[in-house]
C-alpha cells in the first residue's frame, strides 16, 4: 500500500500555500485547514465563503435544464385535467426517492399518479415493455421515468406504439454514438447540448429540479426547503460528487434532519439510532447506516416498501415498514458475509486471480443482491479491478467496481458480444451473459486491465492532506475541519499522516472484524514538528489520556502484523466526533492504514512542494 500525499505540481505549490496563507488569516482558519480550502481550487475569501456557507441562493433555476420546459408543461395539463400518470423508478435509493419525490409534488398540486419500481431479480435495472403496455390498457397516458431512461430507445418506442406520452429524466452518461431516445422530453445534465451548470445530479437531483420548477410555478416555493432531506440521501447514496449545487443540497438536507416530520423518515432514522433531538447525522451515517436499510429493500425484497415508507400517513405502518428494512439489511449483511468469504477463499487458494489485472470471481448460486458489494470489498482490498459473477443455470449474472483511472464500462466494451446485456460506467458495472462465456471474459479483461495497469498503478494507493501529530488534533482542529462539511465524492473527508504515535496498550478487537488501538495523545513528535515539553493543559480530560483509533474490518491485520502495547506506528486517519448515546462526546480516530514506524517509515512516499 502506497500512502500519497495529495500534491500539485510545484509551480501551482507555492501559490497554493499563499493563497492558504490569506485564507487563514482572514477567516481565522488553522492553517492546514486553509490549506484544503486552496487545494479545492478555492482562491478568494468570497468564494471560501461561498464553500464554507451553502445555501438556498446556490439552487440553479430549473428552467436551464434542457427539457425542463416542455415536461412541465406537459405535467401541469396533467395534473390540471388529473390524468392519470405513472413514474417509472429503479430499486437503488436514488431510484425510490426520485419516485418520492416528483409523487409528492404531484399529488400535492393536485395531480393523480402511480409508480412502478422494478424487481432486481424478476425485472432488472431498465424500463420494459410488457409495464408500459399494462400502463397504456390501465389508461395511463404519460409516463416519467426517473434514475432511468436515458437508454430506452425500445421502451421509448414502445410507449409510442402504445398512445403513451413520455418523459424521461435521468442522470446516467449519454452514449454519444446513439443519442437519445425518442420523449416528449429528455432532462438529463449530461446531454452534450444540455446547458445547466451543474453536472453531477443524481436521479433524485434531476426528478427535485422538477418538483422545484412544478412547485415554484404554482405558488408553492416555500415547500422546496423541505424536499431537501430526502433528496440529500439520495445524493449521498449515489456517490456523485458533492460540488456546486449538489454540495448545498446536501448540506441543507442534512440540516433539515435535525428535524424530521414525516413518519416514515423518523421511523427509519429511529431504526438506524440516528434518533437523537436536534442532530444532524453525517453524510458517513447516511451512507453506511440509512442507505444501505434503504438498498436492502431492492437487493432482498421490493423497493416499493421504501416507497410506501416515505409516502406512508399512519405512524405504526411507518414502524413496521423500517423494521422490516432493518431485518432485511441483517439478512443482506449475513449474505454478503457468506459471499465475501467464498470469494477471498478463491482468491486465497489461486495464484492466477491474485496475479490478474483484472479480477473476475464466479460462484452458483450467489444472491445478485449483494454481489456488488463483494465486488467492491474485492477491489478495495487487492487494488484491482474486479467482478463477482455469479451462476444460475445457463446464465450468469455479474456486478463489478473499478479502481481509479480504469474505466470499467469502457473495458466491458471492447467485448459486447460476450454479453446480453450490461451497463454502467467507469466505477462500476452490471451484466449479464451466458455462463459459458465466463472464462472467456476473464481472459479478455485480464488482457486489457493488464495492457494499461501494471507496476505501481496495480499497488492501493492511499492519499492523506497533511501530517499532523497527536497533541494538533484539538477541539478548535476539529470545528474547522467541520466546515469543510458535507464530505463525499469531490471533497473528500480529509485524512492525515502521523509518524512514530505510540500504542497505550494491547490492540482490541471488536466484533472478530474491527480493530480498535489506544493511541498516546502527548507523545508524538511527527516530522518538522516541535517537541511537547509540557503536561496537557487543564481540561484536556479524555484527550490526555489518548486517543481510540477505530479500524473498520482491520482485525484480519494483527494476524500478518501482531502489534503490542508500546510499540510505535505510523497512522492515516481521519477525526471524527464519537456520537454513542452512552459515552459519545470526545474526539476519536478513524484508521485508513498503519504500519510500523521503523519497518515502513522509509516507504511513505509525500512529494516534495
Amino acid at each position: 500500500m502506497r500512502w500519497l500525499r495529495r500534491a500539485e505540481a510545484d509551480a501551482k505549490g507555492a501559490k497554493r500555500r499563499e493563497i492558504a496563507r490569506l485564507l487563514a488569516a482572514a477567516l481565522e482558519l488553522p492553517e492546514i485547514v486553509a490549506e484544503m480550502l486552496a487545494a479545492r481550487g478555492i482562491s478568494s475569501v468570497d468564494e471560501a465563503n461561498r464553500f464554507l456557507h451553502p445555501s438556498l441562493g446556490d439552487l440553479h433555476p430549473p428552467m436551464e435544464m434542457l427539457g425542463m420546459r416542455a415536461a412541465v408543461e406537459r405535467l401541469e395539463r396533467a395534473i390540471a385535467q388529473r390524468e392519470p400518470m405513472l413514474i417509472y423508478g429503479d430499486y437503488d435509493v436514488d431510484g425510490t426517492m426520485a419516485t418520492v419525490i416528483l409523487k409528492t409534488a404531484v399529488e400535492l398540486l393536485g395531480g393523480a399518479c402511480d409508480f412502478h419500481v422494478p424487481h432486481r431479480l424478476l425485472e432488472g435495472y431498465g424500463m420494459r415493455d410488457e409495464v408500459i403496455e399494462r400502463a397504456a390498457a390501465d389508461g395511463v397516458k404519460l409516463i416519467i421515468s426517473v434514475d432511468t431512461g436515458i437508454r430506452a430507445f425500445a421502451a421509448a418506442e414502445t410507449a409510442e406504439r402504445a398512445g403513451v406520452e413520455l418523459i424521461v429524466t435521468d442522470h446516467h452518461l449519454v452514449a454519444p454514438d446513439e443519442g437519445v431516445p425518442k420523449a416528449l422530453a429528455v432532462l438529463n445534465p449530461n446531454q452534450s447540448d444540455c446547458g445547466y451548470p451543474c453536472k453531477y445530479l443524481c436521479g433524485a437531483g434531476v426528478a427535485f429540479k422538477v418538483a422545484q420548477a412544478l412547485l415554484e410555478r404554482a405558488g408553492r416555493g416555500r415547500l422546496i426547503p423541505s424536499f431537501l432531506k430526502i433528496v440529500a440521501i439520495a445524493t449521498i447514496a449515489d456517490a456523485v460528487p458533492l460540488l456546486g449545487e449538489n454540495r448545498a443540497i446536501v448540506a441543507l438536507g442534512l440540516e433539515g434532519l435535525r428535524q424530521v416530520k414525516n413518519p416514515g423518515l423518523k421511523a427509519l432514522l429511529k431504526v438506524c439510532e440516528l434518533d437523537s433531538a436536534g442532530r444532524a447525522p453525517s453524510t458517513t451515517e447516511v451512507a453506511f447506516r440509512i442507505a444501505p436499510r434503504m438498498n436492502a429493500a431492492g437487493r432482498m425484497d421490493v423497493a416499493k416498501d421504501v416507497v410506501e415508507l416515505f409516502t406512508v400517513k399512519d405512524a405504526e405502518r411507518a414502524r413496521e415498514l423500517a423494521e422490516n428494512l432493518d431485518r432485511l439489511n441483517s439478512a443482506r449483511q449475513q449474505e454478503e458475509q457468506r459471499i465475501s468469504e467464498a470469494v477471498l477463499k478463491q482468491v486465497e487458494e489461486s495464484a492466477e486471480l491474485r496475479g490478474a489485472a483484472c479480477m473476475v470471481i464466479e460462484g452458483e448460486g450467489w444472491h445478485r443482491g449483494v454481489i456488488g458489494i463483494c465486488a467492491a470489498r474485492v477491489a478495495e482490498r487487492f487494488g484491482r479491478p474486479a467482478l463477482v459473477i455469479t451462476r444460475e443455470g445457463d446464465e450468469a449474472h455479474g456486478s463489478g467496481r473499478s479502481i481509479p483511472g480504469f474505466h470499467l464500462l469502457n473495458a466491458l466494451e471492447t467485448a459486447p458480444e460476450l454479453f446480453l446485456r450490461y451497463g454502467g460506467h467507469a466505477a462500476a458495472v452490471g451484466f449479464a451473459m451466458r455462463a459459458e462465456n465466463v472464462a472467456l471474459l476473464r481472459q479478455r479483461l485480464n488482457e486489457y486491465a493488464g495492457a494499461r495497469l501494471a507496476g505501481e498503478e496495480l499497488q492501493p494507493v492511499l492519499e492523506f492532506d497533511g501530517e499532523l501529530t497527536m497533541d494538533q488534533v484539538t477541539p478548535r482542529l476539529w470545528e474547522s475541519l467541520r466546515g469543510l462539511q458535507p464530505f463525499g465524492m469531490g471533497n473528500p473527508e480529509p485524512v492525515f499522516l502521523a509518524r512514530g504515535v505510540t500504542l497505550m496498550g494491547e490492540p482490541r478487537v471488536m466484533k472478530e472484524k474491527h480493530l480498535k488501538l489506544k493511541l498516546r495523545r502527548y507523545a508524538s513528535a511527527g516530522a518538522g514538528a516541535e517537541p511537547v515539553t509540557s503536561a496537557p493543559a487543564a481540561g484536556a480530560g479524555a484527550l490526555a489520556r489518548g486517543l481510540d483509533a477505530l479500524g473498520w474490518r482491520m482485525a484480519h491485520r494483527l494476524e500478518a502484523e501482531p502489534l503490542s502495547g508500546g510499540e510505535a506506528v505510523d497512522v492515516l486517519f481521519r477525526i471524527e466526533q464519537n456520537t454513542h448515546k452512552d459515552f459519545g462526546g470526545g474526539l476519536q480516530l478513524v484508521l485508513s492504514d498503519f504500519r510500523r514506524t521503523a519497518a515502513q517509515a522509509a516507504a511513505v512516499m509525500v512529494p516534495l512542494s
